[in-house]
């Protein structure tokens, strides 16, 4: 099947010599990914699209390449397209109609043509042919050029006729890594997972860093969302994921500093953290999730305080967003499962926490932490390939058997939440079904009897896995999960 692969318009105002390189990018990024697959993809670079060619055999083959190629970034739109030769505009009619024929009953449509090359007819001309046998030979509901339901869409290079049979929206934005590298502060929650996905969507390369709060618990989690991130929209290259243990330097906050100040003075010590793991990965720039007035650490005044801890580059892609915003995006790019599931791991929770810090005042609370405490636990830290992470995950992952199909006696666990459960309730033919929400597993499953088997059960598996890994960690190795 032959794909063309429409570039994000910005890409095209560029001048020629940034758009060739930011082309070239993208053409060596689809290739590196399509590595991976079993049959074999070729890519062709045509100034203002790229042409792919793939090699594949089944209809679910296809379904993975358009898959694939909707997270790339710098694609725009994908146009799945079938290649042929032709003979006269009765033959492009006939091909059309074999493509197009059934799908246009009851149809407003219209025709669109693009033509290449040297011809004894006009675009014009291939679009009021095929229109017109189209409406004349099919159960169309007629000819609209102004607000057609279905576009035909056409196009005549030279002597090949391309059938545009579907189209696609893809990720748009800039192709890895047009953009300098940056280190985004990732928690596993809606927000950062967010913010790191509208970096890497401009063409930066994000690295991860995460500074723990909750013990294993908290780092399989994170893990699993930097991993699915990187797999999603930023497998074309390498990028790091930096764990702090920083549950030493929470300690301290705690003992030492004023409770009012203690969310800033925390937010702070992160970014130094943050800055010397930047300066040891040649990083320039961090990004956070903070969204202003979210909490009371994000008040301008609060976050002037505490950018002035770091002389790197503060981005935070979300600063003007809603919350309700950044949770609708979290579930269209897959990240929704993961925070949901994740744990709070506040670190701090101040009483009356300052929204108007002062910087002097601050500085005075953190002369009382030891010195050297950040060097310290970034000296501690634990820098990996997310490749590695991968790996490590995906073994974890196999550690939790999947099935599609139950044992004898074993009982559905619905993780789902109250409101999902209500709307879509969960019936296994021959097996019992009881509903406990995941934000109650951890602490109830104990309650449980040991010795019945348990299959969690969420939408799309994310959830269900990660709750079975945890569940694993804490010793109940009778959990799997339901994929029916």
């Amino acid at each position: 099947m032959k794909y063309i692969l429409k570039l994000h318009p910005e890409i095209a105002i560029k001048s020629d010599s940034v758009r060739r390189r930011f082309t070239r990018m993208l053409e060596s990024n689809v290739r590196n990914i399509f590595k991976a697959y079993e049959f074999k993809v070729s890519v062709w670079n045509r100034w203002d699209k790229l042409v792919l060619q793939a090699r594949t055999e089944t209809p679910e083959d296809d379904a993975l390449v358009v898959d694939q190629l909707r997270r790339i970034p710098g694609i725009e739109q994908c146009l799945r397209v079938r290649e042929s030769e032709y003979q006269d505009l009765d033959d492009i009619y006939q091909q059309v109609r074999a493509v197009w024929g059934d799908k246009l009953a009851g149809k407003r449509f219209a025709v669109r043509v693009r033509r290449r090359g040297k011809h004894d007819f006009t675009s014009m001309d291939v679009a009021r042919y095929v229109g017109g046998g189209l409406n004349q030979h099919c159960q169309t509901g007629g000819v609209d050029l102004s607000q057609p339901e279905v576009v035909v869409e056409l196009e005549v290079d030279k002597e090949h006729l391309l059938i545009i049979d579907a189209r696609f929206r893809c990720l748009g934005g800039m192709p890895l890594p047009t953009q300098e590298d940056v280190l985004s502060l990732i928690s596993g929650g809606f927000d950062s997972g967010v913010a790191s996905y509208q970096m890497i969507r401009r063409g930066a390369r994000t690295h991860y860093c995460f500074f723990n709060l909750g013990g294993r618990q908290h780092e399989i989690g994170v893990k699993q969302v930097a991993c699915y991130l990187w797999r999603q929209f930023g497998v074309s290259h390498r990028v790091k994921f930096v764990g702090v243990d920083f549950e030493p330097v929470v300690a301290q906050i705690l003992e030492r500093v004023d409770n009012g100040l203690m969310g800033v003075v925390l937010k702070r010590l992160m970014l130094k953290a943050a800055s010397i793991v930047a300066d040891n990965l040649a990083i320039s720039t961090l990004v956070t999730g903070e969204a202003m007035g979210q909490v009371s650490s994000q008040t301008l005044s609060n976050l002037a305080v505490i950018d002035r801890a770091t002389d790197k580059l503060m981005l935070r892609p979300l600063i003007c967003w809603d919350k309700s915003d950044i949770i609708q995006q979290a579930r269209q790019i897959g990240t929704e499962d993961f925070a949901k599931s994740m744990p709070e791991y506040c670190g701090v929770i101040s009483k009356k926490p300052t929204v108007k810090a002062d910087l002097a005042l601050v500085e005075l609370e953190e002369a009382k932490l030891d010195e050297g405490l950040i060097e310290t636990v970034v000296r501690a830290a634990n820098v990996l390939d997310i490749r590695r992470i991968a790996q490590e995950a995906d073994q974890e992952v196999q550690e939790v058997a999947s099935s599609d199909s139950l044992p004898p006696g074993a009982i559905v666990l619905d993780i789902r939440g109250p409101e999902e459960e209500e709307e879509q309730p969960l019936e296994v033919s021959g097996h019992e079904v009881k509903h406990l929400p995941f934000y109650k597993l951890s602490t109830q499953f104990a309650d449980l009897d040991p010795q019945q088997q348990y299959y969690l059960f969420c939408g799309r598996g994310v959830m269900s896995k990660m709750q079975a890994l945890l569940l694993h960690e804490q010793g109940h190795q009778n959990v799997w999960v339901y994929r029916p």
